[in-house]
């Protein structure tokens, strides 16, 4: 038999890609090494015109070295993230916050926020594990942690999380009830009343789709819940039959313990000794009374018991 993909697998994907610290020094000091190269090509031009072209060939490497410089300077602001390429090759990252200096000149820079952003998903109509439409959507805390995975391994990991937030939203949708209707969902877990199990489930299977593309899921919720509009009215009307049922229950339960109550006391005082069909009488009255939903008018016998 096939083996089907998991969230596991996707976990396990060894990227090509993870960040690599990078080189870079103090971007004052670098600053510094600039106005020196530039004091150093003033020389080497003034002395270009006193002498016979000895520093023609120095100054081929300065000028051009001078010029290259500025490309040296990066600024990196607070939860950011700066990837280094050299000629396509990825290089290194800078996450080392402030005025930097690459010693490479030739690096090409890329920022990458590692902000945390929030992502909220279209509702989406699917069928719960009962096979009941409903509109579901959920709201997605993340953020970019590797920032060499999240530029190489995916075309756009914006774009990249909406669309593997939905897949898991809707996989885990099709996995429990929307509510527990059915006898076999009473005890189970179901979306509208288990909203932290269900956040962890959520959450765990988001992150083992993004963590591919070097972004950590912070917390991830259902934000909308509903049955969908076609049946709404129909599962309305079933759960207020089954809160009707469940009460009924409660309340017979309830009377019928306390008539288990009432004979015992009668009996154990020995207040009233009564026979099976007065007994009868008496449970039926006594559950009329308990169980009826409007106010009983009571009728007083001033006859005998025995009469």
């Amino acid at each position: 038999m096939e083996d089907k993909p998991s969230s596991i697998r996707l976990v396990d994907t060894d990227p090509t890609y993870r960040d690599v610290e990078a080189t870079a020094i103090n971007g004052f000091l670098g600053l510094a090494m600039h106005v020196a190269l530039t004091f150093l090509n003033i020389v080497l031009t003034v002395l270009s015109g006193a002498s016979s072209g000895l520093t023609v060939i120095p100054q081929l490497i300065t000028v051009p070295l001078w010029f290259v410089m500025f490309n040296s300077y990066v600024i990196v602001n607070p939860n950011e993230a700066v990837v280094a390429q050299f000629f396509g090759k990825y290089a290194s990252t800078l996450k080392k916050e402030g005025f930097q200096f690459f010693l490479n000149p030739l690096y090409q820079k890329t920022k990458i926020s590692l902000r945390i952003n929030n992502f909220e998903s279209n509702k989406l109509k699917v069928n719960d594990v009962n096979a009941n439409p409903i509109d579901i959507a959920a709201v997605v805390v993340w953020r970019v942690f590797d920032a060499a995975e999240a530029l190489f391994e995916v075309e756009n990991y914006d774009h990249y999380v909406q669309i593997q937030s939905e897949a898991a939203l809707r996989e885990m949708a099709t996995k429990y009830p929307y509510d527990a209707i059915e006898e076999k969902d009473i005890g189970g877990i179901t979306l509208s009343s288990h909203q932290d199990a269900v956040a962890e489930e959520l959450q765990i299977s988001v992150e083992a789709r993004l963590a591919r593309a070097g972004i950590e899921v912070l917390e991830a919720r259902i934000s909308y819940l509903a049955y969908s509009t076609e049946i709404a009215q129909a599962m309305l009307r079933r759960q207020q039959a089954a809160a009707v049922v469940a009460a009924r229950r409660e309340i017979v339960d309830g009377a019928v313990g306390m008539v288990e109550l009432a004979l015992e006391q009668l009996s154990a005082k020995k207040i009233i000794e009564l026979d099976e069909d007065k007994k009868a009488t008496m449970v039926s009255n006594l559950l009329v009374v308990l169980c009826s939903e409007t106010d009983t008018t009571p009728v007083v016998n001033t006859g005998s018991l025995n009469g």
